[in-house]
């Protein structure tokens, strides 16, 4: 039988103690005030949460290859890719769609039939060889798209083994770029090995921000990759803009919106997309918002946001 005795416990008064640091007590020292303190602390310079570096002009003879990119999900980074495309394609630019989302809500949004697609991301990445076979056209006159599909869920299990795996994107990509005159990217929400394939192989980063709270946070976030992908893989990464989405004339996104532009003066693109019925209804009749409504608040914005685009760009 076991004892329950309380007299057969350690006495906590004997117990040794543990200790992690020395600290020397120095007498005639007198603390500052709270007051004092607070004053000191309201007085310091605000300075920039985050730097993000500009993205450098496209090398001579090539198409831009261009990702959409912000680990937060929700902001507009679909809608942001299938209108700046078309906007684009519809001034008689040459554009390509590379899809690497497993939603595949870019087919949707440009009127492609996933059910008849045989190659997709995944088979680009994983041959790169078949990106040729791998295109398909879309309602947009001008811009050809990859799919992508739910296959890209188990695609990084298949990378692990591969070598130079954050390099297969921009190997299939290469053989496509004196066809085009910009590719865009779409990326999922989280950075994984098919994100980080869109951020080797690129130029220039788009980062859609939603003017709610926590935006900056995200794109903390952001920045922290940015700069891991420039030390460690491609040197050549910038940012070519952040914008401005699901803008509405509300006092916390009118704050958020004023934040965002006095932290990056020089990579915001104007104007803010407005939060607009019309842009959410364009996917579901297969058409970006300039086929479906231009005249909507969203399409003048995207209208617009494309005209600085394309001069930033140089097309």
């Amino acid at each position: 039988m076991v004892s329950t005795n309380e007299d057969n416990l350690p006495e906590v008064n004997s117990a040794p103690l543990i200790v992690d640091a020395e600290f020397t007590e120095v007498e005639g020292v007198e603390t500052a005030p709270l007051l004092d303190a607070v004053e000191e602390i309201s007085t310091a310079k605000v300075r920039r949460p985050l730097d993000l570096p500009a993205a450098q002009p496209t090398p001579e003879g090539r198409a831009r290859i261009v990702t959409v990119i912000n680990q937060k999900g929700g902001v507009g980074k679909t809608t942001t890719v299938i209108n700046i495309a078309a906007q684009l394609a519809l001034r008689g630019h040459k554009v390509l769609v590379v899809d690497s989302d497993s939603q595949g809500n870019c087919a949707t949004g440009l009127g492609v039939d996933k059910s008849k697609v045989k190659a997709t991301t995944r088979d680009l990445i994983l041959n790169p060889e078949s990106a040729v076979q791998a295109r398909h056209a879309t309602a947009v006159e001008g811009v050809h798209m990859i799919v992508g599909d739910k296959t890209l869920i188990g695609l990084e299990q298949e990378m692990l083994r591969q070598l130079g795996r954050e390099r297969r994107m921009s190997e299939a990509l290469e053989p496509l770029m004196s066809h085009y005159d910009i590719i865009i990217i779409d990326t999922p929400p989280t950075l994984g090995l098919v994100t980080i394939n869109a951020l080797v192989a690129s130029d220039g980063i788009l980062i859609p921000v939603q003017t709610e709270y926590f935006a900056l946070e995200g794109l903390a976030m952001l920045a922290g990759t940015i700069r891991e992908v420039r030390g460690l893989l491609n040197p050549r990464l910038g940012v070519d803009g952040v914008l401005l989405t699901m803008h509405a004339p509300t006092l916390l996104n009118q704050q958020v919106a004023s934040e965002v532009r006095e932290a990056f003066p020089e990579l915001i693109v104007e104007p803010a997309i407005r939060r607009n019925i019309k842009l959410a209804e364009a996917p579901s009749h297969g058409i970006p918002i300039h086929l479906h409504e231009p005249r909507s608040p969203g399409g003048q914005d995207y209208q617009a946001m494309t005209t600085v685009l394309e001069r930033r760009w140089g097309l």
